[in-house]
């Protein structure tokens, strides 16, 4: 179960139906999953309709609606903020900006091979064209990812349309593999175990124990990392995260361990 807008829904069985996979919903079992709702969902009608047979009862007056582990004024402070930029139009995409940002990734995919095809594999030639394939494949993996969040279109049919065009036949990599593992990294970011994106290849990426973070509250309210695994310095959390070719290299391997 977990609770939406104070109200508790039994999700066991419809999580293995769920549109946005079934480990999305696990993140928050028996936990306060509204803000995940509110912010995965744009026609949120719609899908009130499949959660009023899923509900079971309602949190008591004296439970409070958020995670232990947050605080009810930055919730609210939050949640007031994102109200005011719907309502301020600030998340209504730029179609103009989005079909330039296609067109020139097409451009520039077509520019590496014709590169080349016409002056030959040798050093320089090679160079530039490695130069315009490469950043097309960068900008690709930017706009699939606009399009993973359904943030182009007003319809998630043609977002996702397009996103498996951008991601499945032009950069190789599965669309619903990515959209798996993405949602979970914004169900849960930051959380280890629970954040995809934190969690790259053990033989590659660490030594000795899986990366631990053991947190404690202090006397004072604020929480204190005691202790980090036995990990190599350059692979800390922080810096593999900055690392733009280890995150290439373990999205990669991830792609293939999973199909």
């Amino acid at each position: 179960w977990l609770v939406i807008d104070r109200k508790v829904y039994d999700v066991g069985e419809f999580s293995k139906r769920h549109p946005g996979g079934s480990r999305v919903i696990s993140h928050y079992a028996g936990q306060d999953a509204t803000d995940a709702f509110e912010a995965f969902h744009s026609d949120k009608s719609l899908v009130k309709k499949y959660l009023k047979p899923l509900l079971i009862g309602e949190l008591a007056p004296d439970q409070p609606s958020f995670e232990s582990n947050k605080k009810k004024s930055l919730l609210e402070d939050f949640r007031e903020l994102r109200c005011t930029i719907e309502k301020m139009g600030l998340l209504r995409p730029n179609h103009v900006f989005f079909f330039l940002i296609f067109l020139h990734l097409l451009v520039l995919d077509a520019a590496s091979w014709l590169v080349v095809w016409y002056f030959g594999i040798s050093f320089v030639p090679f160079l530039l064209g490695m130069a315009f394939f490469t950043t097309a494949q960068i900008q690709m993996g930017w706009f699939q990812h606009d399009l993973g969040h359904c943030s182009v279109f007003r319809k998630p049919k043609w977002n996702h349309l397009l996103q498996m065009i951008v991601i499945n036949v032009l950069k190789g990599l599965p669309a619903s593999w990515w959209n798996h593992l993405h949602n979970q990294h914004h169900a849960k970011p930051n959380c280890f175990r629970k954040d995809p994106d934190l969690n790259m290849h053990p033989l590659l990426f660490s030594l000795g124990r899986t990366l631990s973070v053991e947190v404690s509250v202090g006397v004072s309210g604020e929480a204190k990392i005691l202790k980090m695994g036995n990990v190599f310095s350059f692979f800390s959390l922080e810096r593999r995260r900055r690392s733009s070719c280890l995150t290439i290299t373990s999205t990669n391997i991830s792609s293939v361990s999973s199909l």
